[in-house]
């Protein structure tokens, strides 16, 4: 059986690929189709594949200002030569799921969530955008939309990462999807149950700073209680971030997998302010045996339950957050680390594996039945 994987593009390992790496893994073979490629920002399990882009990867300076490009990916996508494949899998945030494909071909759909600058979060991106970027997009967003749609017809199935993105998918595509949590690699950062380290005093905020991780609550927060905070990660927003944080807040960049495993363990909160599809972070603050202080929407509902492996809090601002330190540090929760360790081992790379292998089975089955 030949098998293609369609990813959105390839520019770094954030969640999304770690997926497409699980997936790859499942499939040695498996050529591998993408907008964009950077080779030296993948993984050595994706790096040995067959990579093969389209012609975004030949515009000017596509490998940084690719979303630029997004009015030209549906056209982009249609040009990729999927014929000789049985099983096409794309791996979806962006527009990944628009291939065209054979009539004998099986097509899965791991959907990590329909495009948020399209739908959810179409608003939040404009204000975050230049004047230019917003006319050029007030402009092509409707003919996207329409395009995005229609062209989830073309899925024969779909895998949603969260019930929280199989309600978006059914809202918007008007298609059932199957639930498969993405693998989250809890073993490496769990400790030793015998020699759990002893919590420091400061706070943790993890990811790529961009302006929906409303890393800036985290901050302020800090800021507020004089609480020490340490922010791992780079993104657009850091300058911005530097300059409202106060002498308790300390900036790392990126930092390698030993290391954020390291201040994962050692932390006594994760902070995660923002709204996530599924938000895998949190899950491998978990993993660590840290409990996790995050706001009550989205994946993160799915993976962190109030009271008993971290503090949801209601409303996404600064008071709000401020609230949730307190309750932590009040002890009136008792977070046990080999609790929260046992609580996400439904999440592991295993079991994904597992429950994605036999969906694909049952799929392949119902795609002979037709």
């Amino acid at each position: 059986m030949r098998v293609a994987v369609v990813h959105y593009w390839l520019t770094g390992m954030r969640g999304g690929e770690k997926v497409l790496e699980a997936i790859l893994n499942l499939f040695p073979d498996a050529d591998v189709f993408t907008h964009v490629y950077v080779p030296e920002s993948v993984s050595p399990d994706i790096y040995k594949h067959n990579v093969r882009t389209s012609f975004i990867q030949n515009l000017p300076f596509a490998s940084k200002a690719y979303k630029k490009y997004l009015p030209l990916m549906p056209l982009a996508l249609e040009q990729l030569d999927l014929r000789e494949y049985d099983l096409v899998i794309s791996s979806e945030s962006g527009p990944a799921k628009g291939v065209l494909t054979g009539a004998n071909t099986l097509h899965v759909c791991y959907c990590h969530t329909p495009m948020r600058y399209l739908w959810d979060f179409y608003q939040n991106y404009l204000e975050e955008s230049g004047m230019i970027t917003r006319m050029t997009f007030r402009i092509f967003a409707p003919l996207l939309r329409i395009w995005d749609t229609l062209t989830a017809q073309r899925v024969d199935f779909f895998v949603a990462n969260s019930h929280n993105v199989a309600r978006r998918i059914a809202k918007h595509y008007h298609r059932f999807a199957e639930v498969i949590y993405p693998p989250v690699d809890v073993q490496s950062f769990a400790p030793s149950r015998k020699t759990y380290p002893v919590p420091k005093d400061y706070y943790l905020c993890v990811g790529q700073l961009v302006a929906y991780k409303r890393v800036d609550l985290a901050v302020q927060a800090c800021n507020c209680l004089r609480k020490q905070l340490v922010v791992i990660g780079d993104g657009p927003e850091q300058k911005k971030l530097k300059t409202m944080a106060g002498s308790t807040v300390t900036f790392l960049g990126r930092q390698d997998d030993t290391s954020l495993r390291r201040y994962m363990q050692c932390c006594r909160a994760l902070l995660f302010p923002g709204e996530e599809d599924f938000g895998i972070v949190p899950v491998e603050a978990l993993a660590a045996g840290r409990p996790v202080i995050a706001f009550g929407r989205g994946g993160v509902l799915e993976t962190v339950r109030h009271g008993h492996t971290g503090i949801l809090f209601p409303t996404q601002d600064t008071l709000s957050l401020c609230s949730a330190i307190k309750t932590l540090e009040s002890g009136l929760h008792n977070f046990e680390p080999t609790t929260l360790t046992k609580e996400v081992e439904r999440f592991s790379c295993k079991r994904f594996q597992s429950h994605f292998s036999r969906f694909l089975e049952d799929c392949l089955h119902k795609n002979t039945d037709r």
